[in-house]
This record gives C-alpha cells, sequence and structure tokens, in this order.
C-alpha cells in the first residue's frame, strides 16, 4: 500500500513553503512520525512527520522547491522494509537503458506545457501584469520561480517594480576581491524581515520619541524577590515581566498606540497582545503574548522564557507570532545604548529597551550614581500624535521608576 506524504497546513495566511532538507532519501526506510524533511516558510520551520512505516519510494519535489498548502512532497511504500530488520529491498530489475536524449543547443528552451510553476512565481506575474512567456525559468525543466520574475520585471521596467523591486545591483568588483567573497541565498525568513521592514519605512509616517529611566526600582525589587520568585513560580524573574506590564497599562490609557489603519478607518484594539522580539540564529522572530494585561508577573516570564527557547530551536508555530498589537525588542541584551527601533506593521508602536548603565544624574539637587537606561518609542504619526506618544512613554517611565505603581493599576 502506497502511502503520501503532503505538505501540513502551515497558519493563517500562509499558501506556500519552501523545501529546505531532506532528511530521508529514496529507498531508506523510516518508521511513523520520523522527520521526512523540514519546510521554511516565512516565518517558521515545519518539518514534516512519516504518516506510516515503510520505505520512502520517491521524492516529488526537491530541496529549494516551492510548495504549496497540501502539495504532493514525496509517497511511501507502508511495510516495506520492516519485516526484515529495516534493510532496503532488492532493486527490481530494471528494463534496458534507452539511448539517451541528444543534448540541448544552448539556445533551445525545454517545453513547458506542462511544467507546474512555482505558486510564489504565479502570484508575481499576475501582481506585475506578465505572460508565462515574458519569463524565462530558471528551474527543473523550466520552472518559473519567482527570482525569474523579478528579473523580468527588472528588465521589462514595468509598473510593477516598486511592488516587486529586486535587491539592488552591485558595483564592479575586481576578480581578486571577487574570489574571496561568497554568496548565499537568503532564507525566507531573511527575506520577510526585509521586505516587512522597508514596507514599514515606506507606508507607515515613522517618529521616534525618546526618554530614560531609572532602573533602581525595577532592580531592587528583583534582587529582594528573585529567589523566592523562583523557587515559588519555577521561572525566573527578568526584566521582560516589568516592561511588558508597564507597556500594558499605558496602552489602556494611550489607546492609539494600540490602535491600526485598516483603509480609512481607525481600529481600536481593547485587549493587549505584546509582541516580544527574540533573536535567533536565522533572524528576528516576534511571538505574542497573548491577553498580556490579564496575566501575572509570573505568568508572562514563562511564556516569554518558553517562546526564547522555542525560537532558537526553529518550534515556534505561525499562530503564535500573528495578532500582536504592540511590540518590546530589547536591543540592551547585545550592548545597544540608543536605537530607534522599525514598527512591525501594521501595529501603530514599537518600544526599544536598551542597555542599563550606570550614570550621573541629578536627584534632588545632588549629583548621585543610578542605573539608566534610554527607551525610545517609535510610532505611526498617522494614529499617533506627538502629544499621545509622548504621554505613554512618561507613563511607561513612571510604572518602572515606581513599580508599585504596577501592583495598584496607577
Amino acid at each position: 500500500m502506497t502511502t503520501e506524504v503532503r505538505v501540513p497546513t502551515l497558519g493563517e495566511s500562509v499558501s506556500e513553503a519552501t523545501i529546505a532538507t531532506w532528511f530521508k532519501q529514496p529507498g531508506d526506510t523510516v518508521a511513523v512520525d520520523e522527520m521526512l524533511c523540514e519546510l521554511e516558510t516565512d516565518k517558521v520551520t515545519v518539518e514534516v512527520p512519516a504518516p506510516a512505516a515503510g520505505r520512502l519510494v520517491e521524492h516529488v519535489a526537491a530541496e529549494g522547491d516551492t510548495v504549496g498548502v497540501n502539495a504532493l512532497l514525496a509517497t511511501i511504500e507502508e511495510g516495506a522494509g520492516a519485516a526484515d530488520g529495516g534493510t532496503k529491498p532488492a532493486p527490481k530489475a530494471e528494463a534496458a537503458p534507452e539511448p539517451a536524449p541528444e543534448p540541448a543547443t544552448p539556445a533551445s528552451k525545454p517545453d513547458r506545457a506542462d511544467v507546474e510553476d512555482a505558486p510564489s512565481a504565479r502570484k508575481a506575474m499576475a501582481e506585475a501584469g506578465l505572460s508565462r512567456d515574458q519569463v524565462a525559468g530558471s528551474g527543473r525543466d523550466g520552472r518559473v520561480m519567482k527570482e525569474d520574475v523579478l528579473k523580468a520585471v527588472a528588465e521589462l521596467g514595468t509598473r510593477a517594480e516598486a511592488a516587486l523591486k529586486a535587491p539592488a545591483s552591485r558595483g564592479p568588483v575586481a576578480v581578486a576581491d571577487a574570489a574571496r567573497e561568497k554568496r548565499v541565498k537568503m532564507t525566507r525568513l531573511r527575506q520577510t524581515i526585509a521586505r516587512r521592514l522597508k514596507d514599514a519605512q515606506n507606508t507607515a509616517a515613522m517618529l521616534t520619541t525618546y526618554n530614560e529611566v531609572d532602573m533602581s526600582g525595577v532592580m531592587g525589587l528583583r534582587n529582594e524577590y528573585k529567589e523566592l520568585f523562583e523557587k515559588k513560580h519555577k521561572t525566573k524573574l527578568g526584566f521582560m515581566g516589568f516592561f511588558v506590564k508597564a507597556c500594558t497599562h499605558a496602552l489602556k490609557e494611550v489607546a492609539a498606540v494600540n490602535a491600526e489603519i485598516d483603509g480609512t478607518e481607525i481600529v481600536y484594539k481593547h485587549y493587549c497582545h505584546i509582541g516580544v522580539a527574540v533573536g535567533t540564529p536565522n533572524g528576528l522572530v516576534v511571538p505574542v503574548v497573548r491577553d498580556a494585561d490579564q496575566m501575572g508577573f509570573a505568568e508572562i516570564e514563562k511564556t516569554i522564557s518558553d517562546f526564547g527557547l522555542r525560537a532558537r530551536d526553529g518550534k515556534l508555530t505561525m499562530d503564535e507570532m500573528q495578532g500582536g498589537t504592540f511590540t518590546i525588542s530589547n536591543g540592551g541584551v547585545y550592548g545597544s545604548l540608543m536605537s530607534s527601533p522599525i514598527l512591525n506593521p501594521p501595529q501603530s508602536g514599537i518600544l526599544g529597551m536598551h542597555k542599563i548603565q550606570e550614570r550621573p544624574v541629578v536627584v534632588g539637587g545632588q549629583i548621585v550614581i543610578r542605573p539608566m537606561m534610554y527607551l525610545a518609542l517609535s510610532y505611526d504619526h498617522r494614529i499617533v500624535d506627538g502629544k499621545e506618544a509622548v504621554t505613554f512613554l512618561v507613563r511607561v517611565k513612571e510604572s518602572l521608576e515606581d513599580p508599585r505603581r504596577l501592583l495598584m493599576d496607577l
């Protein structure tokens, strides 16, 4: 009996993925739930397990191919190789090989009448107003890839160039320098990050306001209770929990920072889904702490800790990275003293945390040394006025400098 291996559901609004790695090759024996391949989407990687035990017959799609949801990936011959300890069955007698076809001349093109182009390429051609015969396919058997469409758009100078703009071409490079360079194809995650960040700059009227916060109150409270907190809740008391709670309090007062534009309407959110930016080896991801305003410190810290561990292993799901209403980015963990974070569309606000550094400040007419942190709030000026942005950041500052305000909902 033959079992088909198909692309699983990838998440809301995600219709395709790229085959990153095949772990099993045709002829290999596989067990139920053993990983066959890994798919890479715009945000996460998805492992595809074997639905049945047996022998992997063939790969229908190769590494690097773009596949849609429910597309056929491979086939498994159930039970094959299981009875004899997993050894591969003897190969079947093959018919005499047919004469090799004459190699195609450089000017010839393969017959593409029955070749299925990449879904992303079909979409790109539709957006650019290009017909299939206007694009030269570079994929297997002349298959048109998205990169081919981008190249055609650049060459033809169509109006879709702005939407499907290819990376700027490089200037002349000396032969000696070119030999010392290495080219690595951008992952889908990195391409998505680049596209979304540029979209944010092109679309939003982005502005950043700054302030600084004395972290003495938070650090003192944390040092006093961190051991008891960890003993009771089985998780560490970090700084992020304080920032998440401070932001949820401020968002309730300044609703515009928790809103987004939808066409000609402004959508105000009466809930706080806080995205927490997490760095991974493959790029930045933003899992979302849902209903953070309804959670206590322990639940927030546990959720963020779990996100961090699974983000590094590429185990976050699409659902966990969608639906955020506001984002917090912590550049301080890498030593950043000051930066201007870029909005995470369609959100209208993002808070940038930075390095805690002891600095001389004036308190009560006296110069004292305090642990200070610069805060940066980038916001969409189409929705958020300057007064609202400054008010929001001041409320965050007040909550952090006197954490008792968080407990008393002030």
